[in-house]
């Protein structure tokens, strides 16, 4: 039995290799049904996610496991195995475990504190186990994982502090706002920062978009996107007073918004508050609009400052989930170590043992005529019972540890005769 990981994220391959490393769920089929069939590999769960692609396995032999799932991913997605090789992590053992514990505790993300991980994390093992294609080793890992996942969110702060600067800006506006829900917010060019800030205020309540751009047709595209209304650039100021919230990034080579545009936006907004964004460097949006009463203007600047502040508080909560991820990776190796046979074995003959010498006292107690030769012979007949009924089980558990899978069987000896007692926190080990 030997749990491996081989993978590729953005810190070890370039988006145009994991673009094309990626896994959809026909391309994860494929990975498992090669590893399974053609190599000594028992059990596979496939991970992919935009910044990550990874194949975590379960092998009868510690051999195999890197060379192989290079391979698969491969055959699976037609990349050159030369560059992979270049890109690839591999952990085995406790590394692993380690590894997928910092992973849906979001340690290991582009974006330090991320929630989608856990849930990502939480789909490709259902996958997995829906398509069998997991037993007793990744299931247990993988559920232990996503505990592990929930706990850290708990018990730190690690997710509460915003560090993206389309994040930030929504959490600011959050601050003017109490409540998005039904606001509109007008985006001032077309571009990726601003189409992913949008994206965020969506997902916070705001329902109504207008978008501006120089090329009006792209203004148009990303106002489908949002089932809102394409603004002409050069009227822009006109529908100024319908927003609540105005993201700016066009990359014009001077202000698009001046101060007298947004003093008669409020004056016809009867001073209801609007929310500015600027993310263009240069700027777009006059500075002179933040003495405006109730016009809050922010440019990247202050995001950039908050999001490094919110930054060092998440490095601070990251030191707590180490320490747990730490503690938990522990636990999951006592329980790793419990399947070996040999320990099986002994925790079976003691608990045999100790049953023989309860059994024996409460029954001697209650005869007060047995010699001390008839004593020793219950004694050695109690002894031969127990030696005979532990036998078959001890001969197929160590010929077990052997084979394909064995500790499957090791497993079900420990379930059915109540070897795994429990962990930390009262929780079962099992």
């Amino acid at each position: 039995m030997h749990l491996a990981v081989l993978g590729i994220n953005h810190k070890s391959a370039p988006v145009e290799l994991r673009e094309k490393v990626s896994l959809d769920d026909e391309r994860c089929g494929q990975v498992s049904e090669h590893l399974l069939d053609e190599t000594a590999i028992t059990e596979v769960v496939p991970l992919s996610t935009c910044n990550r692609t990874e194949v975590y396995v379960v092998s009868s032999r510690p051999e195999v496991g890197r060379r192989e799932i290079v391979t698969s991913l491969a055959r699976a997605t037609g990349v050159d195995q030369s560059d992979l090789e270049d890109c690839i992590y591999f952990h085995e053992g406790a590394e692993t475990v380690d590894h997928l514990y910092r992973v849906v505790a979001s340690l290991d993300s582009m974006v330090m504190g991320e929630a989608q991980i856990l849930g990502q994390v939480k789909e490709a093992y259902r996958a997995a186990h829906r398509h069998q294609t997991t037993s007793v080793l990744l299931n247990r890992l993988f559920r232990h994982a996503l505990e592990v996942g929930k706990r850290v969110r708990t018990d730190t702060r690690i997710g509460e502090n915003p560090v993206s600067v389309s994040s930030v800006a929504v959490d600011m506006v959050k601050k003017v706002y109490d409540d998005l829900e039904g606001r509109t917010a007008m985006l001032l060019g077309a571009g990726k920062m601003s189409e992913l800030t949008a994206k965020h205020l969506a997902s916070h309540g705001v329902s109504r978009f207008l978008v501006s751009n120089r090329t009006f047709n792209r203004a148009e595209e990303m106002a489908e996107k949002f089932e809102g209304e394409p603004v002409p650039f050069d009227d822009l100021a006109s529908y100024l007073s319908r927003a609540d919230i105005v993201i700016s990034s066009t990359g014009a080579p001077h202000y698009v918004l001046r101060r007298g545009e947004v003093e008669r936006a409020l004056r016809q907004r009867h001073n209801k508050p609007i929310f500015f964004i600027d993310i263009a460097v240069p700027r777009d949006i006059d500075p002179g609009v933040n003495s405006v009463y109730n016009a809050f203007l922010y440019d990247i600047d202050d995001l950039n400052e908050v999001a490094a502040a919110n930054a060092a508080e998440r490095g601070k909560e990251a030191r707590k989930a180490e320490k747990i991820i730490r503690e938990e990776v522990g636990g999951f190796g006592e329980w790793v170590a419990s399947l070996d046979a040999t320990p099986t074995i002994a925790a079976l003959r003691e608990q045999a043992e100790t049953i023989k010498e309860e059994e024996l006292r409460k029954a001697l107690r209650k005869i007060d005529s047995l010699s001390e030769k008839e004593v020793n012979r219950v004694e050695t007949m109690a002894s031969a019972i127990v030696n005979k009924i532990l036998h078959s089980p001890t001969v197929e558990l160590k010929k077990a540890a052997n084979e394909r899978g064995g500790y499957m069987y090791v497993e079900s000896i420990r379930r059915l005769f109540g070897l795994n007692g429990t962990g930390k926190g009262g929780r079962r080990k099992d």
